[in-house]
C-alpha cells in the first residue's frame, strides 16, 4: 500500500522547508517544535505519519501532510528485523507519493529528523531531486548504528544527504567515527528562547534547611535516575528537610519508585509525571539546583546536549551532572556546577554540599549557568545558524 497526502496550498514567500518527523510531536520534543517554528527566512511544513499533543504544539493542519502507515508495516518490522536482521525502511511503493506531495509543496529543501529515521526514509533520500538535511540528537547515533547492516545504512545515509546536523561536539565526532564525512557535519545546537524563561534570583535556604532538587526527563537508563536518588540521598543525611521532584515518566519509572523507598528517602521525593511547560518552570523556579547525571546506556545510548537542562540554566539553577556526551560543553564547570564521572553519586553529592555552604559561589554558578545559555544556545542565533545550513544546502543541492 503506498502512503497519501492531502492535497494542500502553501503560499511561496520563502523557501519551503519541508520537516518530516515520525510523530508530530512527541511530549519531549519541544525542542523540535521550537526550531520548526521558529524560522525567519524559511517557510515550514512538516511531513509526519502520526500527529500528536495538538494543544502544546499547534501547527496549521494545511501545512501538515500525513504520511499513512502500510497496514503491513507490522510484517514489514518483523520481515526487516526478526527474519533478515536489518533496518526498516519504507517500501518503494511509498516513495512516489512522498516525491509528489514535496513537489506539490513546492519545497525547496527536506530536512528528515532524526538519524534512524534517515534510514527508513533512504529510498526517499535517494530519489528526492531537493537538497536533504539529516539532523542527529543523541540516541540516533548509539552503539546499534555499529551493527554491521545498519552501519552500512548509516554511511549511505552520509553519503546521499547534502548535509548532516549534529546537536554537540561530542555528537559530530560520534557521526564522524561511524563514517560521516567531516566536511558534511555542521554543529546545530538547541534553541532555548530566552524572553520567556526570566533569571530568577532565589532565596536560599537558612540553616534549617529546605533545599529543593529538580529533575525533568524521560525515565530511561541513560538519565542517570538512579545516580540522582543515591547523590540526593547523601545530601538528606545532613539535610532532612531538603526535597527532591522527578518530573517524567517511562519504563524506569516503577523501579525508581522503588529505589526510593529502599534508600529511605520515599517520603522526600515526589514523581508528579510529566509536566507541562509553564507547571514545569514554576518548579524549576522553586527549585535550588537542578539534577541531570546522564550515563551511557548499555546499547550505547548517550545524550547530545538535554533540553530540559538548559532551561533550567537559563533560569539561573547550578547543574549537578556528569561529564557526558555534549553536556560538558554547556554546563560551565568551573564557574562552579558540578561536573562529574558517570555513575559518582557521591562526587554528585559532595560538590552539591560544597555550594550549599558558600552562598557567594552559588549565586556565581547561577549567574555563569545562564550566561553559558545566552552565549551559545539563544534561540534566535540558533535559528539564523540553522537556516545558514539551509541556504547552504540548496547551494549544494545542484550536485545531488
Amino acid at each position: 500500500m503506498t502512503g497519501r497526502f492531502k492535497k494542500m496550498e502553501v503560499k511561496k514567500d520563502k523557501p519551503v522547508v519541508a520537516s518530516y518527523c515520525p510523530t508530530f510531536l512527541k511530549s519531549d520534543m519541544q525542542h523540535v517544535y521550537r526550531q520548526i517554528t521558529g524560522l525567519q527566512e524559511f517557510e515550514s511544513v512538516v511531513l509526519t505519519q502520526r500527529r500528536e499533543n495538538e494543544d502544546a504544539f499547534p501547527f496549521k493542519k494545511k501545512k501538515i501532510a500525513m504520511h499513512e502507515k502500510p497496514k503491513t508495516r507490522f510484517f514489514r518490522r518483523l520481515w526487516c528485523k526478526q527474519i533478515r536482521g536489518r533496518p526498516v525502511r519504507i517500501y518503494e511503493g511509498e516513495v512516489c507519493p512522498l516525491l509528489h506531495a514535496l513537489l506539490r509543496l513546492e519545497a525547496d529543501l527536506l530536512h528528515i529528523y532524526f538519524g534512524h529515521i534517515g534510514i527508513y526514509l533512504l529510498p526517499l533520500i535517494e530519489a528526492c531531486p531537493r537538497p536533504v538535511i539529516v539532523s542527529f540528537h543523541g540516541a540516533d547515533a548509539s552503539a546499534e548504528m555499529e551493527r554491521p547492516a545498519a552501519a552500512t545504512a548509516l554511511r549511505e545515509v552520509f553519503r546521499r544527504s547534502t548535509l548532516i546536523l549534529a546537536r554537540s561536539e561530542s555528537l559530530r565526532r560520534r557521526l564522524a567515527e561511524l563514517g560521516c564525512p567531516e566536511e558534511k557535519i555542521r554543529l546545530s545546537r538547541t534553541g532555548i528562547p530566552l524572553e520567556q524563561i526570566p533569571m530568577v534570583e532565589r532565596e536560599l535556604p537558612g540553616e534549617e534547611g529546605g533545599w529543593r532538587f529538580l529533575q525533568a526527563c524521560r525515565f530511561i537508563e541513560k538519565k542517570g535516575l538512579l545516580t540522582t536518588l543515591e547523590a540526593f540521598a547523601e545530601i538528606r543525611k545532613s539535610n532532612p528537610d531538603a526535597r527532591l521532584c522527578l518530573a517524567g515518566d517511562g519504563p524506569l519509572a516503577e523501579k525508581l519508585k522503588a529505589q526510593a523507598q529502599s534508600l529511605g528517602i520515599g517520603d522526600q521525593v515526589e514523581f508528579p509525571g510529566f509536566l507541562n511547560q509553564e507547571t514545569l518552570r514554576k518548579r524549576t523556579a522553586a527549585a535550588h539546583f537542578f539534577f541531570h547525571p546522564s550515563v551511557t546506556g548499555a546499547d550505547g545510548d548517550r545524550e547530545g546536549v538535554p533540553n530540559a537542562m538548559l532551561e533550567a540554566m537559563a533560569s539561573g539553577l547550578p547543574i549537578l551532572a556528569t561529564r557526558h556526551g555534549g553536556i560538558p560543553e554547556a554546563v560551565p564547570e568551573e564557574a562552579g556546577s558540578v561536573l562529574v564521572e558517570e555513575g559518582d553519586a557521591q562526587a554528585l553529592a559532595a560538590g552539591a554540599l560544597e555550594l550549599m555552604a558558600n552562598a557567594s559561589g552559588y549565586r556565581e554558578a547561577a549567574r555563569a549557568a545562564r550566561r553559558s545559555v545566552e552565549e551559545n544556545f539563544e534561540r534566535g542565533a540558533v535559528i539564523a545558524k540553522l537556516e545558514s545550513f539551509y541556504r547552504e544546502a540548496m547551494e549544494l543541492g545542484g550536485q545531488r
